[in-house]
């Protein structure tokens, strides 16, 4: 099979492969004084039966990927490389594979059991990969696969919040608007809900993202919560969508939501105390963007179907990238500092590391 007019892969035995390029990552590296990454040549991976092999053309950088490599989260041995989060395009298919054919452009999160995409080449199961935004570069459509899911995973089947701008007294609070879920989460209760969205930031940086993705209000986690909710005179909130230090603000999350709402929770604990729930009869929501590929659930092919969808509302001109940083070239040095910008905890949006140099916004 030919890619893009450089390169021929045959499904031949590992003696005969031809060699790709990926970065690997040193588990347990920091991101200071270490060589976190290194680039080394691999057999070209050969499609399962619901593979497509993808041609990756720019992947972006999460919470995930930073933890992974400093150990604070495992993964099978054999994953060498990181990345859960692409855009690319399809270069071959296996046997059972009927959704996507070669050329197609594709956009994916991945599975986090299997390598990911800081590779030239990758291996991901078709039914979790959406058609890439047509209005959207590689860059900025990389930005968006994992925090979509997360987000409209959370918003629509975790919360269960009915799509549609039929008018509603609740609000909805979003701890952490800035970062890469929350940026998607905003535009997706503004645009495609009836709720007041009420987010948090602490720098003006951030508030200031907040309110361009389409927050209502913007109010600063760095302070007390509550009465900074009092003050707006807004709707109650029955709704709660907590995605970073959710333990920290557990306490004050529990005063502010309406008796009979929702919690729903996305980051990493050691220990997590929701008996406080209980007085108010509220109920706790983990999303876990990975479930689906992780367990092989008979509904799969619903990643595919939600990106599809976010591909739609992007091109219609409804949702926006979050790409606000592209780092080139594709290589581990480029990685590092994405790893860095992240791990700062500063960024806003999404990095994005990209074989095609683009201004980053």
């Amino acid at each position: 099979m030919k890619i893009s007019g450089y390169l021929t892969i045959r499904s031949v035995s590992n003696s005969e492969a031809i060699q790709l390029k990926v970065i690997q990552f040193q588990k347990y590296s920091v991101s200071h004084g270490e060589q976190m990454f290194s680039e080394t040549d691999v057999p070209a991976p050969v499609p399962g039966p619901h593979d497509v092999l993808v041609r990756v053309e720019a992947v972006s950088i999460n919470p995930v990927d930073t933890k992974i490599r400093a150990g604070h989260v495992n993964v099978p041995e054999a994953v060498g490389t990181l990345g859960w989060d692409a855009a690319g395009t399809v270069v071959a298919g296996g046997a059972k594979t009927q959704i996507f054919k070669p050329g197609d452009e594709v956009f994916y999160a991945g599975t986090f059991t299997r390598n990911g995409a800081n590779a030239e080449l990758h291996l991901v199961d078709e039914r979790i990969v959406g058609t890439k935004p047509s209005s959207l570069s590689f860059a900025e459509a990389a930005a968006l696969p994992l925090t979509s899911l997360t987000a409209w995973q959370l918003l629509f089947d975790r919360l269960q919040v009915p799509i549609g701008k039929t008018f509603t007294s609740d609000s909805l609070l979003i701890v952490g608007g800035a970062g890469g879920v929350g940026s998607v989460l905003i535009q997706l209760a503004r645009r495609l809900t009836g709720l007041t969205v009420i987010a948090t930031a602490s720098r003006p940086e951030s508030r200031d993202w907040c309110t361009r993705m389409g927050a209502h209000h913007v109010i600063d986690h760095s302070r007390p919560l509550r009465q900074q909710i009092d003050a707006l005179a807004v709707s109650p909130v029955t709704l709660i969508a907590s995605l970073t230090h959710t333990e920290k603000h557990l306490p004050e999350l529990v005063k502010i939501v309406a008796p009979h709402g929702k919690i729903g929770v996305i980051d990493d604990h050691d220990y997590l105390d929701a008996v406080p729930l209980k007085a108010k009869s509220i109920s706790l929501h983990w999303e876990m963007v990975f479930t689906r590929p992780l367990f092989e659930t008979a509904d799969l092919i619903g990643q595919h179907r939600i990106l599809n969808e976010v591909a739609s509302l992007v091109d219609a001109g409804v949702l926006r990238t979050t790409m606000t940083r592209c780092l080139s070239p594709f290589s581990a040095q480029s990685l590092g500092e994405g790893h860095r910008l992240v791990e700062s905890g500063t960024s806003l949006g999404k990095v994005v590391m990209s074989r095609t140099a683009q201004a980053s916004l």
